[in-house]
């Protein structure tokens, strides 16, 4: 980073901006098991007019900007691997109105899902993307997003109406509108949700929000094989039952989570369910779904009515990353995200076991099956080639497999650093040309999070 840029970034924000080491490493640094690559300097805007100054600035002086929120990526997101300036957004943190009649409301980038959760409920609403980290909004649309509650409300893509960006030359644009449909030209908005930062900084994001079901309730069951589980979510969604949750944690998960969060979980593949609605909607929704859990060989559900016991469930699914760790002290999770027809799904799931059983790795699994999508968690020593050479092989073979299938090589984590060089294999050359067309033509300098997405030629 040139002088002329830090005396001005220093002029512009002060204390908020600085090249102390601490600050450069955790902003370099994600939670997946690729190699840390910290930037050269970090801002810590308090607003999109600070924001668009920034990138003004670094526009001039041709340096790199990577947007930063909570630093929960899973796949080098937020790294810097040509240096430059991480541009962080947690102190714009502000929700900026909520509307019960319209059921939406806007917040800054830098506010986090539980923050905003918590301000709703005393409203009698809520945001129903909940992809366990406690991340910012601005991350959560720049990586679409999903969690456990998608199969019934949607990912990212279906919640956000409106964003604020911040273009590669430091314009401000808002995108989209609060209507609910609109057929007036170029779908902006989804362009930049999913984009990773590279077409812009998102400082602002309108979001659809629910109001709080008269009841919910939550259930376990388990079953003696993984197929009988994957056969009883694909009946419940053939025959459209409503559920808000279905989430899958096969028998090594199931004993991490037992030993992290204390829970007595029967060890075997199981499935933890949640139903919204009204009292008698989920009453029978819930005997419906019970009916075919025991069709397929599953127990009695193990019930989770009060809230207290829901968020003790929901809590130990969402800590499943930090309960797999328990396996190997010390060791990291390479996280795989495919997802595929849930036609397929069983298929997937059952070569991909029998890869395991031949290496020597450990890598328990856990999934929103009611969409298709499921994790497998590479437990890997960070020192070791070896078990890092063998946990990309077992990576690759999923997700071939999966592109093979008809499915994708990320349903929600996002591609960053990660996964660029699978992108050629899902999207085809032809595809893959478009979308560095439309790089060039927003972001002509490759300034706004260089590196990530999309591979290079």
């Amino acid at each position: 980073m040139s002088t002329q840029l830090h005396q001005a970034l220093s002029q512009l924000l002060g204390e908020r901006f600085t090249t102390a080491d601490y600050e450069r490493q955790q902003h370099g640094k994600d939670e997946s098991s690729l190699t840390p690559m910290p930037p050269d300097a970090v801002c810590f805007p308090l607003s999109t007019e600070e924001v668009s100054a920034i990138v003004k600035l670094c526009r001039q002086y041709r340096t790199p900007m990577i947007p930063f929120g909570a630093g929960s990526s899973l796949e080098g997101h937020i790294f810097a691997p040509h240096g430059g300036v991480s541009v962080d957004l947690s102190r714009m943190d502000k929700i900026l109105r909520v509307s019960a009649e319209d059921l939406d409301c806007t917040v800054q980038a830098g506010a986090t899902r539980q923050q905003l959760d918590k301000h709703l409920r005393s409203m009698g609403m809520f945001f129903p993307v909940d992809p366990g980290a406690d991340a910012t909004f601005g991350g959560m649309a720049s990586t679409r997003a999903s969690g456990t509650n998608a199969v019934h409300y949607g990912t990212m893509r279906e919640n956000i109406l409106m964003l604020t960006v911040v273009l590669p030359n430091g314009d401000v644009i808002t995108t989209g509108t609060r209507a609910r449909k609109s057929s007036a030209g170029y779908d902006l908005t989804h362009l930049f949700v999913g984009a990773e930062g590279t077409l812009g900084i998102i400082t602002e994001v309108t979001l659809r929000i629910q109001g709080v079901p008269e009841a919910i309730s939550a259930a376990v069951v388990s079953f003696s094989s993984f197929e009988s589980a994957i056969q009883a979510v694909t009946q419940i969604r053939q025959i459209g039952v409503p559920i808000a949750r279905i989430e899958f944690l096969d028998e090594v998960m199931v004993k991490a989570v037992n030993q992290f969060s204390g829970l007595t979980l029967v060890e075997q593949p199981t499935l933890f369910l949640e139903f919204h609605g009204s009292h008698a909607s989920v009453k029978d929704n819930a005997e419906q779904v019970g009916n075919i859990m025991r069709e397929f060989g599953g127990s009695d559900f193990k019930w989770a009515v009060n809230q207290t016991e829901r968020a003790a469930l929901w809590t130990a699914r969402h800590n499943a990353y930090y309960a797999s760790l328990v396996y190997r002290p010390g060791c990291r999770a390479l996280t795989t995200d495919v997802c595929v027809p849930i036609s397929r799904l069983a298929e997937c799931i059952a070569d991909t076991k029998r890869d395991l059983e031949q290496s020597f790795l450990v890598a328990p699994m856990v999934g929103h099956v009611g969409d298709g999508n499921f994790h497998m968690l590479l437990l890997v020593d960070p020192n070791s080639p070896e078990d890092h050479a063998e946990a990309e092989r077992l990576n690759e073979r999923l997700v071939h497999r999966a592109l093979a299938m008809g499915g994708t090589i990320t349903g929600e984590h996002g591609v960053g650093m990660g996964k660029q060089k699978y992108m050629h294999a899902q999207h085809g050359a032809g595809a893959l040309a478009v979308m560095r067309a439309i790089k060039q033509a927003i972001d002509p300098e490759n300034l706004m999070n260089p590196g990530k997405m999309l591979p290079p030629l």
